[in-house]
C-alpha cells in the first residue's frame, strides 16, 4: 500500500516511511492512496478471530511493504501480552448501552493499545535496520504515559515527553515522570496542550533539525496508531452481532473518532460516529454547525481533552473535499489564521456519518454520580462524556468508548461521589516514587536545545 499527504498528493510513500515520520515533511497528515474496503462476505470471515488475529489481518492491510504477516502477529501477541483482559479489550452493559473497556492495559488508558504495539514495532525495525531513532511526543495526559510505558528500556531508543505543567492530574503526571529507564525525558511546558503540540509540530516542520537527530513522533496523527484503534471497532461488531452499530467516542485530538470513521469506510456497517466533547467544544461546533474556530482552552476535569486544534480533523478534511490535496492545504491556512467556516455542502457530507454534543464541568459530575447510583459503575470523567453525549443524543442503543481507567482522576470522581478508585496494585508505586521532570518556558527553540544537549550528552 501506498501512502500520500493530505497537502499534496504528488509524492508517494511506504508504510516505512509513514509510520517512522509521522508527519509529512510539507505538515500534513499522511492517508492511504487506496483503501481497502471489505465486502459483507469478506466481513463474514473476520467474525470469529479473536483481539489478536482481528488486529493481524487489519493492520496487515497497511502494512504488507513493512513487515511479514507472520512477524506482525508475533509483534501483536508480544505487545496484548501485558493487558489484564485476555482479549485486551472488554464490553460492558451500563444501563442501555454499551460500554467498549480500553483501559486494560499498563497505563490504564486506550493509548496503551495502539503504543504497545508502535513500541514493539519499533523495536522491530531498529533491530532489523540498526539505527537510532527519537521520539518526541506531546501529551495532554494519557499519550505520553501509554508511549513511555511502551518505549522505556527500549535500545537505540529515546522518548520526550511534553506535556502542560500543571495542567494534567497528578496521577497521569506520576505515571511518566517516576519512569527511571534512561532513555525518558520528560519535559513539562509552560502552556496548554495545543502549545506542546505545536512546539512538537515544529520541530517536524524544521527538517535540518528532525533529521539530525533522527525523529519521529508517536502522536494521535501517525497513521501506526490509528489503524491500530481502528480493530476495535471491527471488534465491537463482531462481538454483539447487530446489523449496523453506533459509537460515541470522547475525543479532543479526533484521533480515536477518525480511526473509526476509517473502520466505517472500510466497510464496517457503522451508523453514526458521536464526536463527544467537554468544554472544549471545537469538534462540537465544527460538526453541529461549521464553526471551526478556536476559543481559549478551559482547564476541566478532562484534561486529556482540553484542546482546541484537533490535529486528526485534517483527514477528514481532505475526504469530505474528495482527496482533493491542494484544497485541504489552502483550509489548513484558513485553519492557522483561525478563520476557517466549514461549507455547507461539506458540513452536509460530515453529519452523514458524524453527530456531536458536549458536557460542561456540572454536567460531567452528575454524569458520574447518576451511572454510580444506578449502576455501580464509575467512570472516569471521559468516559463520562461520552455516555453523556450519547444521552443528550438519545443515542441509547450505542457503544460509549471507555478510555481511561477512573483511578487516574481522582479529583473529578471526590467530587461527584466521595471516592474514587485506586491505582491498581502494580501502579501503587507511583504516588510516592520521586518524580523527574524539566519545566520549560513555551518556546521551540528552548525545547530544541534542551533535546540536542540530552542527545549529545548520553
Amino acid at each position: 500500500m501506498k501512502y500520500i499527504s493530505t497537502r499534496s498528493n504528488e509524492k508517494e510513500y511506504s508504510f516505512g516511511e509513514v509510520f517512522l515520520k509521522g508527519l509529512a515533511d510539507d505538515g500534513g497528515l499522511y492517508v492511504p492512496k487506496l483503501l481497502k474496503k471489505y465486502s459483507s462476505a469478506e466481513l463474514l470471515k473476520l467474525k470469529n478471530l479473536n483481539y489478536n488475529e482481528l488486529s493481524t489481518e487489519i493492520i496487515s492491510q497497511f502494512s504488507g511493504d513493512f513487515i511479514s504477516k507472520e512477524e506482525l502477529s508475533s509483534i501483536i501477541k508480544k505487545s496484548y501480552s501485558t493487558f489484564r483482559e485476555k482479549e485486551v479489550v472488554k464490553i460492558s452493559n451500563i444501563g442501555e448501552l454499551k460500554l467498549l473497556e480500553l483501559f486494560h492495559g499498563p497505563t490504564l488508558a486506550f493509548k496503551d493499545v495502539a503504543m504497545q504495539f508502535i513500541g514493539n514495532l519499533y523495536e522491530y525495525y531498529l533491530k532489523k535496520n540498526d539505527k537510532k531513532i527519537n521520539i518526541v511526543v506531546a501529551t495532554s495526559g494519557d499519550t505520553g504515559a501509554a508511549a513511555i510505558d511502551a518505549i522505556k528500556g527500549k535500545a537505540n531508543l529515546n522518548i520526550f515527553v511534553l506535556h502542560p505543567n500543571n495542567r494534567i492530574s497528578s496521577v497521569q503526571r506520576k505515571i511518566m515522570t517516576t519512569v527511571e529507564e534512561s532513555n525518558v525525558f520528560n519535559i513539562a511546558i509552560d502552556g496548554n496542550f495545543d502549545d506542546c503540540q505545536n512546539i512538537v509540530k515544529q520541530m517536524f516542520s524544521d527538517l535540518v533539525f528532525s533529521k539530525s537527530i533522527n525523529m519521529s513522533g508517536v502522536n494521535s496523527i501517525n497513521w501506526a496508531r490509528i489503524i491500530a484503534q481502528a480493530v476495535y471497532y471491527f471488534y465491537s461488531y463482531f462481538k454483539l452481532g447487530k446489523e449496523t452499530i453506533s459509537f460515541s467516542v470522547p475525543t479532543g485530538n479526533f484521533g480515536d473518532v477518525f480511526a473509526g470513521y476509517l473502520a466505517k469506510k472500510m466497510g464496517l456497517p457503522i451508523d453514526k460516529l458521536i464526536v463527544a466533547t467537554n468544554e472544549n467544544d471545537i469538534l462540537h461546533r465544527a460538526i453541529s454547525k461549521g464553526d471551526y474556530v478556536s476559543k481559549e482552552v478551559k482547564e476541566t476535569l478532562s484534561p486529556s481533552m482540553d484542546i482546541q486544534l484537533a490535529s486528526n480533523f485534517e483527514r477528514l478534511i481532505y475526504y469530505v473535499n474528495n482527496s482533493d490535496s491542494e484544497k485541504t492545504a489552502e483550509i489548513m491556512k484558513k485553519v492557522k489564521q483561525n478563520s476557517y467556516q466549514i461549507e455547507k455542502n461539506n458540513l452536509d457530507i460530515i453529519q452523514k456519518d458524524f453527530l456531536s454534543e458536549s458536557c460542561n464541568e456540572q454536567e460531567t459530575l452528575d454524569i458520574i454520580k447518576k451511572n454510580y447510583e444506578e449502576n455501580n459503575i464509575i467512570l472516569d470523567p471521559h468516559t463520562a462524556v461520552g455516555v453523556g453525549a450519547a444521552k443528550k443524543l438519545s443515542f441509547n442503543d450505542c457503544v460509549v468508548l471507555s478510555t481511561a481507567h477512573p483511578c487516574k482522576f481522582p479529583d473529578a470522581t471526590k467530587n461527584a461521589i466521595n471516592k474514587h478508585e485506586k491505582l491498581p496494585n502494580e501502579l501503587q508505586h507511583v504516588l510516592d516514587k520521586k518524580e523527574n521532570f524539566q519545566v520549560l518556558k513555551n518556546n521551540t527553540e528552548d525545547v530544541k536545545n534542551f533535546v540536542k544537549l540530552l542527545i549529545l550528552s548520553k
